[in-house]
């Protein structure tokens, strides 16, 4: 199976996951150890990376760190936001590729650069502009990477805000219990709006399972009888905001009121999945990232099955027939990383016997004590070992060695699966 830029796309976003992870006493300690990861990665090929934090009384950008292989500049150096125009373009295009013109900087052998902005966007006497801004110079700067800016961009920006709860609540035990009541209510209405676990849609077997990792979180699953088309056709979706806990559960409740009101007004898929990713781009400023896999099971007589997928784990396909499994991957990008994208229509036909598994990558992603992933592989061994089975005794298996397989892990993400069979009554 051949890689293309979204799925780069995708496992950049979780290699900053995991960049981001760790335990800082401060934003600017955090930015330094993601701009230092960053320009250790051999394949972004960057020379090296800066930070610059607002003074918004003088109206300057000050340096704060510096790393990589470059002649380096003088400490507390300032730059005049009035000097820099570009700088309030950040707050419009979050990510600007441009030749150095400050005249130290190019003395110091800085020519060329990409800059984004993270954090609050704070408002100067020159206009408004990020609070932070991190640069990165190299010789030359691949466009696979000014593009996985918006991705880092992003995902640090959360992470501020994230961080910044964390250090207020550290100090503050009555907010983090009010926080704790706030979160048992919003699971109790996330498993609300869940559907039942068990589906029967004609001859197929149904069942879905969803179980957050923090009482609530960013993954959601749902059935949707399709009745503004005439032949009966039930659509699945299964989706993952990038966002942890509540922030998720609020993205994901979003999402499943966006796609049941968008199948209501739209009849072609790929339509709907385009005004999908507009919307959430232009609401979530912060954690715009939704993976989402939609597929409509058809009563037509070669039981045909349409599907989009934008960036999520590619669900598995059992072929009774063959006893071969294949994978349906990406047919988009991730919702919400740029404004425009666009999203191919794909489909499968489901014979009677055929097995198709949709999960989240709490399932493929799950890692064990050695840090070793879960994986595909594993998966495609479940669902082997278990073709007989009905799908809820599919799903339960394959949750049950997940739980085995990561049982002494410290790392737990949102676990959901669907799996529909088609009987062979």
């Amino acid at each position: 199976m051949g890689r293309k830029n979204y799925i780069d796309q995708r496992d950049t976003y979780k290699l900053l996951e995991k960049l981001i992870s760790g335990n800082y006493d401060s934003i600017i300690d955090m930015l330094k150890s993601i701009v230092k990861d960053i320009v250790d990665i051999e394949q972004f090929d960057i020379n090296g990376g800066r930070i610059w934090e607002l003074d918004s009384k003088k109206s300057v950008y000050r340096l704060r760190y510096q790393y990589g292989k470059f002649n380096k500049i003088p400490k507390e150096y300032e730059i005049k936001i009035e000097d820099q125009p570009v700088l309030k373009e950040l707050t419009e295009k979050r990510v600007v590729l441009r030749d150095e013109t400050d005249i130290v900087l190019k003395e110091l052998g800085i020519k060329l650069y990409s800059v984004i902005g993270v954090g609050d966007i704070i408002k100067v006497k020159n206009g408004r502009v990020y609070e932070y801004a991190i640069g990165f110079n190299a010789p030359e700067i691949h466009q696979t990477f000014f593009e996985l800016l918006n991705i880092i961009a992003g995902v640090t920006t959360k992470e501020i805000k994230n961080l910044r709860t964390k250090l207020l609540l550290q100090d503050t035990i009555d907010s983090t219990k009010r926080i704790h009541r706030d979160l048992a209510k919003a699971s109790e209405i996330q498993r609300q709006l869940l559907p039942n676990h068990t589906m029967e849609f004609y001859d197929y077997d149904i069942f879905g399972n969803c179980q957050p990792s923090e009482g609530v979180g960013g993954d959601y699953f749902d059935f949707i009888v399709r009745e503004d088309i005439e032949d009966d056709t039930l659509g699945i979706v299964i989706s993952d905001a990038a966002s942890k806990g509540l922030p998720a559960a609020i993205q994901s409740l979003f999402v499943s009121g966006a796609v049941r009101m968008g199948l209501s007004y739209a009849t072609r898929i790929s339509d709907i999945f385009n005004k999908f990713n507009t919307l959430i781009f232009d609401t979530f400023v912060y954690e715009r990232f939704v993976t989402l896999f939609y597929c409509e099971l058809t009563m037509s007589e070669n039981r045909l099955v349409l599907y989009v997928n934008a960036g999520h784990p590619g669900p598995m396909h059992y072929k009774a027939k063959t006893g071969k499994i294949n994978q349906l991957n990406p047919t988009g990008g991730i919702l919400g990383i740029m404004r425009h994208q666009k999203f191919g229509l794909e489909n499968i036909n489901m014979d009677k016997g055929d097995i198709l598994v949709l999960y989240t990558d709490g399932i493929s992603e799950a890692m064990n004590e050695n840090n070793e992933l879960f994986g595909e592989d594993r998966i495609i061994e479940v669902i082997k070992n278990n073709i007989d089975k009905t799908s809820k005794e599919i799903n339960l298996s394959l949750l049950e060695a997940v739980e085995k397989f990561s049982a002494k892990s410290i790392y737990t993400d949102d676990r959901t699966i669907v799996v529909v069979k088609r009987m062979e009554k």
